[in-house]
């Protein structure tokens, strides 16, 4: 991991809190520990909002609603895989073996998960303003590129798309399968109590986000 901190600037003073931040479920269990980088993820989590949400109000003149859309595309799960990935994360992430053969190093969603809760231990041994460093060195590249496009909120397009109509619209999970760490969501997307749009993912958004946009595909056929 050295080679990580070297390229973050970051001298470690607790590595454990590292070492718990790249530990998956899969791997705390089969090695008996206590505790795996889920906790560290949701602290993670609300540093990297709060981070990127401040650097959005001090550079941007934007309206609250477009301030919180743009915040959106670089604190989800695909910006998040995508900066653990050019990092090389997938070099330290630790998984059990049968998460091991099904790629999970590489997974989209532990991925992810990963980057948040290494940002989690990051606040706690660094304290706030490095964090703050690092994370904007990180994201604030791919916030100025204009060929950079992580999210498109298509939830937020079909609402739009059917709200003039006065249709109703529904997110229904239908199917929940894998074990808790791994889990698979399947949701359908009614207009009008109809099915419109079917999407899976590694995370209920992820799953709504893409039933969404199968259903402006049927949508605009529609039309």
């Amino acid at each position: 991991m050295d080679e990580l901190f070297k390229k973050l600037g970051v001298i470690p003073n607790e590595s454990r809190l590292y070492t718990l931040s790249f530990s998956h479920s899969s791997y705390a269990n089969e090695n008996h520990l206590k505790a795996d980088y889920e906790r560290l993820e949701f602290l993670g989590d609300a540093v990297l909002e709060l981070i990127s949400s401040d650097y959005l109000y001090r550079n941007l003149d934007k309206e609250e609603g477009d301030m919180t859309k743009i915040r959106a595309s670089y604190v989800c799960e695909n910006a998040c895989y995508r900066y653990a990935m050019d990092l090389g994360f997938s070099n330290y992430i630790k998984v059990g073996h049968g998460e091991d053969k099904d790629g999970g190093r590489f997974k989209k969603v532990i991925v992810a998960d990963i980057f948040e809760a290494f940002i989690g231990a990051l606040y706690l041994d660094q304290g706030f303003e490095k964090t703050k460093e690092v994370v904007l060195n990180i994201i604030v590249p791919y916030i100025e590129d204009p060929n950079v496009v992580f999210f498109q909120d298509y939830k937020s397009a079909l609402q739009e798309s059917i709200q003039t109509d006065k249709r109703t619209l529904e997110y229904v999970l239908v199917d929940e399968s894998g074990p808790s760490h791994n889990k698979t969501f399947t949701i359908v997307v009614k207009v009008d109590d109809i099915i419109y749009g079917k999407g899976v993912g590694g995370s209920k958004k992820e799953a709504e986000q893409e039933a969404a946009k199968n259903a402006l595909a049927k949508l605009v056929i529609k039309n």
